[in-house]
């Protein structure tokens, strides 16, 4: 079978064939390598469990990455977590410190899931695990979950390259909240139309995000991107279960997506030309950065 383009078809052959979303991206995987369908799972699980480990990992480090431009935020998120103040439930709390955790783990060349991207990949694991947790779901919830976050993915990447150089970071950390929110729309057993909306709602309110990142590194402000938008990614969620619909189809909003990924100024995508690159701290951390590294030469 082979997979639809689109998210429109996608849904009209789950509809046709009474499926999931997931179910149906599992078939057309399995038939696309010639594999049988639980061995795509088992495919997921090892992804699922590298997921979980970098936020092990990167809960209990406090190393900083080789800039020292990051690594200890999480701790400290965790520090304020077990004093009691905060503003958050708990869900929230770990949604927020399982983001940074991956994220960080990542800027310290630690192994890590690309979800879609490395900049990115701190979102799609703290929804999907955090919430998992939370809603004391089994490993297949979340194999179903992450299946479904990644046919989101890739359906935005057949007219969207997932590259903050070539559309800003709207391709990388906005699609990884609307993967999030995608899975998790399906661990809540939301119908195929819910999880697109999630998709929808998540992907329209990120558009036009710049990719700035200071010195060039995937640091500044990449890591704390990532906790802000696994929190967007439960609200994307949230809104869709609550039977909210985005008036914009989510496969037209993927084109606006393109079209604005274009008119974008190459300065604003991944060149550390504008924006955060080139405040006056963006401008110094550079220099210094540069300085540092020409001496250890």
């Amino acid at each position: 079978m082979i997979k639809p383009d689109t998210f429109r078809d996608i849904l009209e052959l789950s509809e046709r064939r009474n499926k999931k979303l997931y179910e149906i991206c599992q078939e057309c995987e399995a038939d696309s390598l010639e594999i049988s369908q639980e061995e795509i799972r088992d495919r997921v699980k090892v992804i699922l469990d590298a997921m979980k480990d970098a936020i092990k990992q990167g809960l209990k480090s406090k190393e900083k990455s080789s800039s020292g431009l990051s690594g200890d935020d999480c701790a400290k998120l965790v520090k304020k977590y077990k004093s009691g103040k905060t503003l958050f439930p708990e869900t929230l709390q770990k949604v927020l410190t399982y983001s940074l955790a991956t994220v960080e783990q990542n800027a310290r060349m630690g192994k890590i899931a690309a979800c879609p991207t490395a900049g990115s990949c701190g979102i799609v694991p703290a929804v999907i695990i955090a919430m998992a947790e939370a809603l004391n779901l089994d490993e297949e919830a979340q194999i179903n979950a992450l299946i479904t976050a990644g046919l989101v993915g890739e359906t935005v990447s057949n007219k969207l390259a997932l590259a903050g150089a070539v559309a800003g970071c709207q391709s990388e950390c906005g699609v990884a909240a609307a993967m999030a929110a995608a899975g998790l729309v399906q661990m809540c057993e939301g119908t195929n139309e819910q999880i697109l909306n999630a998709a929808a709602l998540t992907l329209k309110n990120i558009m036009g995000l710049v990719c700035d990142p200071v010195a060039g590194l995937v640091e500044v402000p990449c890591v704390k991107r990532n906790a802000f938008l696994s929190i967007y990614a439960v609200t994307g969620a949230e809104l869709a279960l609550a039977g909210i619909e985005s008036v914009i189809p989510v496969d037209e909003i993927v084109d606006a997506m393109k079209q604005v990924g274009q008119m974008m100024s190459p300065k604003l995508k991944e060149s550390s030309e504008a924006g955060l690159a080139t405040t006056l701290t963006g401008t110094r951390i550079t220099e210094e950065l540069a300085k540092k590294w020409q001496n250890e030469q």
